[in-house]
């Protein structure tokens, strides 16, 4: 593979950066600057740190980027929990959201579990 955007992994990490944009969008104004700011970074980190390792020298490298993958995409789920307990998110939105990132979580995990078989 010669390019990140071909890896499922990734185009599934950014469909999910957009449904978090969505649904971010109606959060109090006032958030801004706090839990909207927050959970959109923590998405957007996912694919973009895929995409960073992608392009390292070394299988060790890349495992770095994915990890921080991981982390990030575990920092967005308890941010979702959040915005769910504090009423920003509804039930539906939130199990929407949290499906797409544990289907994201399960296909990093297996990723980064492939790349280490491979050393």
């Amino acid at each position: 593979m010669n390019n990140f955007r071909n890896l499922l992994i990734w185009q599934k990490s950014m469909a999910l950066v957009t449904g978090i944009y969505n649904s971010t969008k109606a959060f109090p104004k006032e958030e801004a600057f706090g839990l909207t700011s927050q959970i959109r970074k923590c998405a957007i980190s996912i694919p973009s740190n895929i995409a960073e390792g992608f392009g390292r020298d070394s299988n060790k490298e890349y495992l770095r980027f994915l990890n921080i993958s991981v982390g990030s995409l575990f920092e967005l789920q308890t941010q979702l929990e959040i915005a769910k307990n504090i009423s920003y998110l509804t039930t539906e939105q939130f199990n929407k959201q949290y499906e797409d990132s544990r289907e994201v979580e399960r296909m990093l995990i297996s990723f980064v579990n492939k790349i280490k078989e491979r050393k």
